[in-house]
């Protein structure tokens, strides 16, 4: 399954990954995969931004804002209705969010 394009917030800091392989057992989504020996980003747009995979990474390599973005988007679309938005569109006075 995949989210929003483009706004995830999810990234791996290769020089810190030691191919453990701890975040593709972990992903629900199948986000990762293993590339020369290190965790790299297989389609990042099927990221939910759960967490799991920066919360079990014991040497820091993955950086992700657990519970913003698309996660939040999707949820927030089921409860209330109408079209996922992650809140990267900015504000009425110009302000440009996340994105």
């Amino acid at each position: 399954m995949k989210y929003l394009s483009n706004v995830v917030s999810l990234k791996i800091i290769p020089e810190l990954c030691v191919g453990c392989g701890t975040c593709l057992e972990v992903c629900p989504h199948k986000v990762f995969e293993m590339r020369d020996g290190k965790a790299a980003i297989l389609d990042r747009d099927r990221c939910m931004e759960c967490g799991a995979c920066a919360g079990n990474c014991a040497f820091g390599a993955i950086e992700v804002d657990k519970g913003v973005g698309c996660a939040s988007a999707i949820i927030h679309s089921l409860i209330y209705g109408g079209e996922p938005v992650c809140g990267c569109e900015g504000d009425s006075s110009g302000n440009k969010g996340c994105c």
